[in-house]
């Protein structure tokens, strides 16, 4: 039994010796072999792979993936004006040469990514300095991306290099800080209603105008409308005027009895109206009182018609 537990125990032993021997790199990452602190090899290659048992050798692993660093604050910078802007932007980067990494960096990513949220802050800095706002919202954007860019470049890129590389730089917001923003707000509000308030007038005063131009218009319109109107009117009155002479002019005493009986028709042209007159003295009903005929037919033929009929 003795021979057989040692057995079993020196298996159990070469087994996690073996074990402490093998290692596995995963396709996103680096494998770095230490042996007393120092580097030994850095695998690249995806597989099993094989080392001393601690404490000759140890491995770590190190992300070999694309990485993103976004910014961690929002202190503000201060343009070419002085204006106090706030910027959020972050880093496409990845390490590329693990063995420069670990000594100049450190032993994992988030070592890099402090000291690359350092550098590039700093060069956003220094590049913001230089410009307007106006130039940092449009006309020079790319231009400030790419200059950070080949500045953080030349950094890790510089006496000691990190072993890293550098793929984008990009803005994804750039405003005014909080205070500065809300005063530019009430200009802008205060801008827009000077704007409306003048176009109001404007309009006002447009409206006014084109309403007085109107109103002008249809009092000439009307005015002229009126003398055409009595123009033609005096013209129609001259030519009734005319052929009534002409006709009454052929029979006087046809005229004469005819202007009485218009008199009557419109003396008694309602039959609540009272007339008090003696018909046998009053001139008013002397075709009434006159009689005759001539040939051809029967007409009365009235003395003179009253002028006027006689008041009720």
């Amino acid at each position: 039994m003795n021979k057989i537990g040692l057995i079993i125990s020196s298996v159990l032993v070469a087994i996690a010796i073996l074990s402490s021997t093998l290692f596995v790199v995963d396709q996103r990452q680096f494998g770095v072999v230490y042996a007393l602190g120092q580097i030994k090899a850095v695998i690249t290659e995806p597989g099993l792979h094989f080392k001393l048992p601690p404490p000759f050798q140890n491995v770590s692993y190190i992300d070999k993936r694309l990485l993103t660093l976004d910014s961690a604050d929002a202190e503000p910078m201060l343009t070419a004006e002085k204006q106090r802007v706030v910027i959020d932007w972050f880093v496409r980067w990845r390490i590329s040469d693990p063995s420069q990494y670990i000594r100049n960096v450190g032993l994992d990513e988030q070592a890099g990514a402090n000291q690359l949220n350092r550098v590039v802050r700093n060069a956003f800095q220094e590049e913001i300095n230089r410009r307007t706002v106006r130039e940092l919202l449009s006309t020079s954007r790319e231009q400030l991306m790419a200059d950070v860019k080949r500045e953080v470049q030349e950094v890790v890129k510089g006496a000691k290099p990190w072993g890293v590389d550098v793929v984008d730089v990009r803005i994804t917001r750039a405003d005014y800080v909080e205070a500065i923003t809300e005063s530019v707000y009430r200009r802008m509000e205060a801008e827009r209603k000077r704007v409306a308030n003048e176009l109001r007038s404007t309009g006002g005063a447009e409206g006014e105008k084109i309403r007085a131009d109107a109103d002008r218009q249809r009092e000439v319109t009307i005015a002229d409308a009126y003398r055409d109107a009595q123009k033609i009117k005096g013209e129609g009155d001259a030519l009734a005027a005319r052929v009534y002479n002409e006709a009454f002019g052929r029979d006087p005493q046809f005229a004469q009895f005819y202007r009485s009986l218009e008199a009557y028709k419109s003396s008694f042209n309602k039959k609540s109206d009272v007339m008090v007159l003696d018909p046998g003295s009053s001139d008013f009903f002397r075709a009434f009182r006159g009689s005759g005929t001539t040939g051809g037919g029967a007409s009365a033929q009235p003395a003179n018609p009253p002028a006027s009929p006689p008041r009720r």
